[in-house]
């Protein structure tokens, strides 16, 4: 069988410790490109293509 992505096994071999810091990362992964997506789309008119 092929090895699929979020491996069930391969998750519960993870320590506590290890989970808190992938999901940490992830968020703050998150809230990078949620503030980039803003910054681009700020000052942007409703309804009027992007320049």
């Amino acid at each position: 069988m092929t090895k699929r992505i979020g491996n069930k096994d391969e998750a519960q071999h993870r320590g506590k410790q290890e989970k808190r810091e992938i999901k940490r990362t992830n968020i703050a992964a998150e809230a990078e490109k949620k503030l980039a997506a803003k910054a681009k789309y700020r000052n942007a008119v409703k309804g009027q293509p992007a320049p």
